[in-house]
């Protein structure tokens, strides 16, 4: 199903995209790690619905909502950046990634393997990002 949306993603990001200078492999270079950045804050977003279920009234569920959705709106904050500058987001998608599983990792043996899970999306979004930037530098005329 995640396969689908990025597939799904990707299309429309190409068929509605900015027309320019780009063939499709660069097209795709360029739109994949923005479309799978948004897949992962959605993806991780839905590990927010939990609070619904835990019957605090309405402030503290609005509380506990805002607290689970932090790390979505870190990811959020960070795609932002990267839609500007790709360097500075692939890096921190990168360290975002990585800060994930050394803080896992710590965790009960369990989690480990879920680490990556979660803390592996974002270092290749933040490679393809880095990818990319330097794709694009290495076509600028005096880079």
């Amino acid at each position: 199903m995640l396969a689908g949306l990025f597939a799904a993603g990707v299309g429309m990001a190409y068929r509605f995209g900015k027309a320019g200078t780009r063939n499709p492999a660069q097209q795709l270079l360029y739109w994949a790690p923005r479309v799978l950045g948004i897949l992962i804050a959605v993806f991780l977003s839905m590990f927010a619905l939990d609070v619904f279920g835990e019957g605090k009234g309405f402030w503290g569920t609005t509380l506990a909502l805002l607290m689970h959705l932090i790390p979505t709106f870190i990811l959020i904050a960070v795609l932002v950046v990267s839609w500007r500058w790709e360097w500075m987001g692939g890096i921190l998608f990168i360290v975002l990634g990585a800060v994930y599983v050394v803080w896992a990792s710590g965790q009960v043996m369990r989690i480990r393997r879920g680490a990556l899970l979660i803390g592996g999306p974002p270092v290749v979004i933040g490679a393809l990002f880095l990818l990319n930037w330097w794709r694009q530098a290495k076509a600028r005329p005096n880079s």
